[in-house]
């Protein structure tokens, strides 16, 4: 809630439009309401300020509104999911609002009577979501490591450092990962090769083979 006290409402949609005019209608009913554009993002969102009903479209960039309700809802049993759908996408639509249990499904264009006539509903009981059981299924597959990248060169030093043995590479900490969410993976790349390389032209260059 914001710091007035005011129900709040998160409103996640592809479409800046009809999340204006979401916003402009709930804020006629006496509600706040952020606004996001990103489906990974909202979980995020959701976490941090707890609303009071989630406004979800489907066609959301970096994660599919069915999903991210699926999330919301693993990460909060009594979330309050509304999806608003274009009506080519309604029967999709009420496909992920059974799923994810959904209070219900909304078409834009929106007025502000279509929230009037469905606001019992989007405030009652909250149904269970039977696509939590599948909800790693549902992710596409990813590859657990990024994709391969061609070796760096090895650097060529002259015949005279070639029996010099190069010191030891520092150490360096690699600070622990926070804990990641599901399948949202994160490419590291690290350069064991270039940190060697390095420390060998540095004793080169110390020992005066080498001039920069």
């Amino acid at each position: 809630m914001t710091s007035d006290d005011k129900p709040t409402a998160l409103i996640v949609h592809e479409n800046a439009i009809t999340a204006s005019r979401l916003k402009s209608i709930m804020s006629q009913r006496g509600w706040a309401s952020e606004i996001c554009d990103d489906g990974d993002k909202a979980v995020d969102e959701y976490v941090r300020i707890k609303p009071n009903i989630v406004f979800l479209g489907l066609n959301l960039p970096t994660m599919d509104g069915h999903i991210a309700a699926l999330e919301i809802r693993e990460s909060d049993p009594d979330a309050r999911v509304v999806f608003v759908v274009s009506k080519s996408r309604l029967d999709k639509a009420n496909d992920a609002a059974y799923s994810s249990g959904a209070v219900s499904v909304l078409v834009t264009p929106l007025t502000r009577a279509d929230i009037d006539q469905k606001w019992v509903l989007m405030n009652g009981p909250i149904p269970n979501a039977p696509g939590l059981a599948d909800l790693d299924d549902l992710y596409p597959d990813l590859e657990e490591e990024g994709p391969s990248l061609p070796p760096l060169p090895t650097p060529q030093l002259p015949d005279e450092l070639s029996q010099i043995e190069a010191p030891p590479s520092p150490m360096v900490p690699i600070p622990e990962p926070d804990k990641p969410k599901r399948k949202r993976r994160i490419l590291r790349i690290f350069f064991p090769i270039v940190i060697i390389g390095f420390a060998a032209l540095g004793a080169a260059y110390y020992l005066g083979f080498l001039e920069l």
